[in-house]
């Protein structure tokens, strides 16, 4: 039978006695009263616990001397020396929390030593002082003031001279709780400075976090730095190849760990780094759809550092919350990368479009996702139908298959399919030609064709700027000859600010653009090289449907249209072609013709 008091659980022995004093009268639980003549506190034998704590979070191995000075060895040692000639005191516990903060009491030590004296195991408490015990005023209050007193214990701090046993003079009732609020206080302090100590480094791109990303190490020299570890970094690029070429993350994991991959937990440990996994279920951890699906959305394998996503509302409170996205600190570019930033991309638009697989699937179609009604804009999904003995796949209008709201828009799989790979070849011959009319007149300065027309707007954003200036001017002139009121004057005069002022931050916006346009120079087509590289393309691949092809729009089975991604760049190129002297027809079948224009 047990009671509460505090927030203590306090043991209730029905016609017994506690050994700390505790008896049951009529349903309550009160202190027995010691007879003198039973118990006197002059040979009374206290049971003691000596509890000791160091916490690298509140600044206590700051420098040199408060390593030594709180060392767990340090605090033991001071302890028992005071205790040599107490005779009264008997040690039969230790307690030590190594590493934890004391701004609040949920330590495993602390915790196990409260249970002892629940228990009647301990009836004193010795400390090296206050701040060893905590930091936090109000529950180190309640402890030495309140429960300590309630259950029997005697509560020692060595060096504050405080001795529960001795009684508590007119000094210390104010001098306690005055040195427990000094202890909150310094705690705090630090936790602000170390808060603000770690958001220099991320800012500054130095890594944090006790242990590295899978396929990256610590660098020998400079713990804050990431440097590839090559073989697991191997495994990270093949983890991309397999989704890449359609595989789910169900088949990637097993996969792995088919070929005895290690998981990112064995790997660490291999190396003797000792890590818990609080999702552990077997005796050794193996690779699961959720441990490969972590490693396909981290930025980190780009060689982007994102750091600070997650934040403790203060130093009392240990509970993590996610900050907003905007508040993040991210690098680009801070260490060596992984996987290209367009693998990664072409990643991140799998994760999302990728449809489930059957279970003697491993590998998504090569369209899922990617098809869509022409009609309704809904999804199209695979559909099976057995006939004559054999089974045909269709994409149907998913609209019409859940609520008959549109038509099926029933197209056979592999003739759609044929006619986007149909489609795909004559989109990447129209980029070969335009290569090659580039290369043909290479010594064209497109890059001036850009800034010419980025000036034009400069252009006009500055006349818009001196505009605006005039006619704030001319107000004055307006309202000191009574045309307009004051009211207007200002209403009138605000507008015309505001509008100056955005015109000259697009001013600034364009000479960023401009300058970014000289720096760029030929990378700004580097998107023709990802569908020269499938020139010879024989099949449509997963990974050709995902990198080439934004959308396919069904709209029967002799309509079908083809979007593919960079489609704003390609007609800009069209354009520039045009403009420097080239003629640009478009065929039936889509083929497009480019003839150099003759000069009369």
């Amino acid at each position: 039978m047990e009671a509460r008091n505090s927030g203590l659980l306090i043991p209730i022995r029905t016609k017994s006695t506690h050994p700390l004093g505790f008896t049951n009268v009529d349903g309550k639980v009160k202190l027995r009263r010691m007879k003198m003549n039973h118990i006197n506190n002059s040979k009374k034998i206290y049971h003691a616990a000596i509890y000791v704590r160091l916490s690298k979070e509140d600044g206590d191995v700051a420098t040199v001397g408060k390593r030594e000075s709180n060392s767990i060895s340090n605090q033991k040692d001071l302890i028992k020396n005071f205790l040599k000639d107490k005779k009264d005191i008997v040690v039969v516990s230790e307690r030590v929390d190594d590493g934890y903060s004391g701004s609040n009491f949920e330590r495993p030590a602390f915790q196990m030593m409260l249970e002892d004296i629940k228990k009647g195991i301990v009836d004193c408490v010795v400390v090296k002082d206050l701040s060893r015990f905590g930091r936090e005023y109000i529950d180190a209050g309640k402890y030495i003031e309140r429960l300590f007193p309630a259950l029997g214990v005697r509560f020692i701090a060595v060096n504050d001279h405080y001795d529960s046993l001795e009684g508590k003079s007119q000094a210390d009732e104010i001098v306690i709780p005055f040195k427990n609020l000094i202890n909150d206080a310094y705690c705090r302090d630090i936790s602000i400075k170390i808060r603000s100590h770690l958001e220099v480094k991320r800012k500054n791109g130095e890594y944090i976090g006790a242990f590295t990303p899978y396929g990256y190490q610590k660098d020998s020299d400079n713990k804050n730095k990431l440097v590839i570890d090559a073989y697991a970094a191997g495994i990270v690029k093949e983890i991309y190849r397999m989704k890449l070429s359609g595989m789910s993350q169900t088949a990637i994991a097993n996969a792995l760990n088919k070929q005895g991959v290690l998981s990112p937990m064995e790997y660490k440990h291999s190396l003797g780094i000792r890590i818990q996994d609080n999702f552990k279920t077997h005796e050794q951890a193996e690779w699961s759809a959720m441990s490969v699906k972590r490693i396909l959305e981290n930025e980190v394998y780009t060689g982007t550092l994102v750091q600070g996503k997650r934040t403790t509302p203060n130093h009392k409170v240990k509970k993590l919350m996610k900050k907003p996205e905007t508040d993040w600190v991210r690098i680009e570019k801070n260490h060596e990368a992984i996987v290209s930033e367009r693998e990664f991309a072409l990643v991140q638009r799998l994760l999302g479009i990728d449809t489930r697989t059957s279970p003697n699937e491993e590998k998504v179609y090569p369209l899922s996702g990617l098809v869509v009604c022409g009609d309704c804009g809904a999804m199209m999904i695979k559909r099976d139908v057995p006939a004559g003995g054999k089974v045909y796949a269709y994409y149907i209008c998913s609209r019409h298959a859940a609520t008959k709201a549109c038509a099926a828009h029933r197209i056979p799989m592999g003739k759609l399919e044929e006619t986007v790979l149909e489609l795909v070849k004559i989109h990447i011959e129209n980029i070969l030609d335009m290569k090659k009319i580039m290369d043909f007149i290479h010594e064209v300065p497109f890059q001036e064709l850009d800034i010419k027309e980025l000036e034009i707007r400069k252009e006009v954003k500055e006349k818009e700027a001196v505009r605006c200036r005039e006619l704030r001017d001319y107000l004055y002139e307006d309202f000191r000859e009574g045309i307009i009121s004051k009211e207007d004057y200002k209403e009138l005069h605000d507008g015309y600010t505001e509008k100056r002022k955005k015109a000259e931050e697009a001013v600034r916006s364009i000479d960023q653009q401009i300058s970014e346009v000289l720096e760029s120079k030929s990378d700004k087509y580097h998107w023709l090289d990802y569908f020269a590289e499938h020139q010879n393309i024989q099949e449509l691949t997963r990974t050709v449907a995902v990198e080439l092809i934004d959308q396919i729009l069904v709209y029967d089975k002799k309509h079908i249209e083809v979007r593919f991604n960079f489609d704003d760049c390609y007609q800009s190129l069209l354009r520039q072609i045009q403009s420097v002297g080239c003629d640009v027809s478009t065929g039936m079948d889509g083929r497009i013709e480019i003839q150099k224009r003759e000069v009369v």
